[in-house]
């Protein structure tokens, strides 16, 4: 575990000027007399330092009133305690709740996260990953855009390869060809059979697909694996029952207004996440509907909305608590240079509520 980190304030709104007038790591080491290597191991405990030679930089320090921030340790040591984390959605709550659980374990281990919403923009991500390297960040998170994009860029891959030669970075929920970079992952396509299944056992035999985009992989898994577990029990595929959009309440109603408007429609709708099951339920509701009478409805990654609906959404638990904090854990023993597997899988859980 990280000791000696959380101490010191991090201070990256100093001026160039102001930096020069502030006693640094090296005039304690030169008035001292010893090497700024010394120093640096009596601020940071690393290694044993002779006694009298530590009651001296520690007296040289009080005197001068010396306060190491973040980017004066990171002279010395070339460490920042610091891991920038890129996500793609600030407003689902999958994302945050997946960011919560890496907070958590990024203070047990003495790290401080640096977040950026990229809004899935490859150009927004490039920036802040140009940003987060001149922080000099320890390790990267990497969730959404480019990494679940069913065809990134040669050069969008690469960037993050030439990256990683530098600074370890660990994938969420996402991939890259050629697998460069370490990842962590809910197995979707398992979480997806087990709640078609159980719409299937819940005696549903026209079940329709909600939301998603064509160009994202998290989709075309999802509705692989609704394809399967329909031949797999004998039931048709219906291209009218399948409508993508995108991963939003308002896409979910907007794509419900138009199976109600179908003369023949589905019994019961998986959708591509817990959002655009809300907004088809709502929408289902808006016109008489009632759930789970009359059409059964389920989403994907159980968040927080999920249980406080009316009727509760069934769903499939992604454990976003648990992706962050096991990201955190196999980028700090990256960052340790400690060999970790290439690919570490949770398992999702089914969680039926009222709406199915």
């Amino acid at each position: 575990m990280r000791t000696g980190l959380r101490s010191f304030a991090f201070h990256f709104d100093v001026t160039e000027s102001e930096l020069l007038e502030t006693i640094t790591v090296y005039d304690i080491a030169r008035e001292a007399n010893v090497s700024v290597a010394t120093v640096s191991r009596v601020l940071n405990d690393t290694a044993p330092v002779r006694a009298s030679t530590r009651q001296k930089i520690i007296a040289i320090i009080e005197k001068h009133k010396f306060q190491p921030n973040a980017l004066a340790r990171s002279l010395v040591n070339k460490k920042t305690g610091m891991i920038g984390v890129l996500f793609p959605d600030s407003s689902n709550m999958f994302f945050p709740e997946v960011f919560g659980g890496a907070e958590k374990a990024a203070q047990k281990l003495g790290y401080t996260l640096f977040l950026c919403n990229t809004f899935s923009n490859s150009r927004r991500e490039s920036e802040y990953l140009t940003l987060l390297c001149e922080r000099q960040v320890e390790g990267l998170l990497f969730m959404g855009g480019r990494i679940n994009s069913r065809d990134c860029s040669d050069a969008l891959v690469q960037e993050l390869e030439n990256i990683q030669k530098k600074i370890p970075i660990v994938l969420i929920n996402g991939t890259l060809p050629g697998n460069p970079c370490h990842r962590v992952k809910t197995d979707e396509f398992a979480g997806t059979q087990l709640i078609m299944q159980h719409l299937i056992d819940r005696g549903h035999r026209r079940i329709g697909f909600l939301g998603g985009t064509a160009e994202t992989t998290t989709t075309l898994e999802k509705l692989q694996a609704y394809r399967q577990v329909l031949a797999a029990n004998n039931l048709t595929y219906r291209k009218e029952w399948v409508r993508l959009g995108d991963f939003s309440m308002s896409c979910g109603r907007k794509l419900m207004e138009q199976c109600i408007a179908l003369s023949e429609r589905p019994t019961a709708y998986l959708c591509i996440n817990d959002y655009v099951a809300i907004g088809a339920m709502k929408t289902a509701i808006s016109h008489g509907m009632r759930i789970p009478e009359d059409m059964a409805i389920a989403g994907f990654d159980d968040t927080q909305l999920a249980s406080a609906m009316n009727p509760e959404l069934t769903t499939v638990s992604q454990h976003s608590d648990q992706l962050g904090q096991e990201a955190i854990m196999i980028l700090s023993k990256l960052i340790q240079k400690e060999k970790v597997k290439k690919q570490t899988v949770l398992s999702p859980a089914l969680i039926i509520r009222q709406s199915t």
